[in-house]
């Protein structure tokens, strides 16, 4: 088809007129367009690019994105660890330490000991989560206890994401020495037992055939049992004779009864013998209803007074036994130490 000059120029009017309305919408398409492509361009690409936008840095070692310094470890570091050296047999070392790692509030610790000579693990706590930069000491359970010998003290740890400790600073691990006890000084020399003139000694009562009035296992108890102990507004006047409820309780010599009575706050149901020695026994504590003597009644060494209990004042079955010379309670009267004569009438019945 051809075309005069004058149709051409009309039909460039036209489309120059068509550009110019479209020419918003162009322009916007065109802007998007743009902006897609930058964002589909590598970074290296806009920045090497004349006029184009800088990309992001890259992400920093060491976290400096959390305000960490580039070339810090992000590992828990032992800053300080203190072990005693020497530790006396039976106890534990005190054992402070420190914990730093950057960025980080808390790591979970745990300690072992282990015996150098064997290379036996011996002691192992869980100390848990502590916090970083504070000084944290270990406390050992309380059944904990080492024999003399040396030990190393081996510390671990961890953050939350399971990086373990960093020994950058110190070791983690201590050496201690365990020494053994100093042996007890020996007991000092017991005093010699002096005995009133007249009144027949232990070996002399053993002699005669004096029988141990607890027919039955049996124990002597604390120093809370001896004769002398501190009660409330007096003392011990007798020695306690440990042993099971129902024991028979025995005459050691031959004798008369003197009283059998019942004391709610102090002896319970009690007896009391003179023998024909001169010596008066109180046996106290009696089972309840076991009493098989009464006031007036003639016994023989080794026959059964009552059976053994806790009535009256008393928290355990045992028995109270007195010796008296010049009368029991009387004013012309007073009580002799009984263990002597136990332990010599004891030793007898063993031999």
């Amino acid at each position: 088809m051809r075309f005069r000059r004058a149709d051409l120029a009309r039909l460039s009017v036209r489309t120059d007129a068509k550009e110019m309305r479209l020419s918003p919408l162009v322009a916007s398409i065109a802007a998007i367009t743009a902006s897609l492509v930058c964002a589909a361009l590598p970074a290296a690409a806009l920045a090497a690019s004349p006029g184009g936008t800088q990309a992001p840095s890259a992400q920093q070692a060491g976290g400096s994105e959390f305000g960490i310094p580039a070339g810090v470890s992000r590992r828990p570091v032992l800053a300080q660890l203190s072990v005693s050296r020497t530790v006396s047999a039976g106890r534990m070392p005190r054992v402070s330490f420190r914990i730093e790692e950057p960025g980080v509030a808390t790591v979970a610790a745990r300690a072992s000991v282990t015996e150098v000579a064997t290379r036996r693990r011996v002691v192992s706590v869980i100390i848990g989560w502590v916090h970083t930069r504070r000084t944290v000491s270990i406390r050992w359970p309380a059944a904990a206890a080492l024999a003399a010998g040396t030990y190393q003290l081996s510390l671990s740890a961890h953050d939350h994401h399971g990086s373990t400790l960093l020994r950058a600073r110190t070791s983690a691990v201590a050496s201690f020495t365990v020494k053994a006890a100093a042996p007890p000084p020996p007991p000092a020399p017991a005093a010699p037992v002096s005995f009133e003139a007249g009144v027949l000694t232990p070996a002399q009562s053993a002699a005669a055939g004096a029988v141990f009035p607890v027919a039955g296992a049996h124990s002597y108890g604390g120093p809370a049992n001896r004769f002398g102990a501190p009660r409330s507004g007096h003392t011990h006047q007798g020695q306690d004779v440990l042993t099971a409820e129902a024991t028979p309780i025995v005459a050691p010599m031959s004798g008369t009864i003197l009283t059998t009575a019942y004391q709610a706050a102090g002896a319970g149901y009690y007896a009391v013998e003179h023998t024909t020695v001169g010596f008066d026994f109180m046996f106290a504590h009696c089972q309840a209803g076991s009493l098989a003597v009464s006031t007036g009644s003639a016994v023989a060494a080794g026959q059964q007074l009552c059976g053994a209990g806790q009535t009256g004042d008393a928290t355990t079955p045992h028995l109270h036994f007195e010796i008296w010379v010049g009368g029991w309670q009387a004013s012309t009267g007073h009580p002799l130490d009984p263990l002597p004569y136990l332990e010599a009438w004891d030793g007898a019945a063993a031999s």
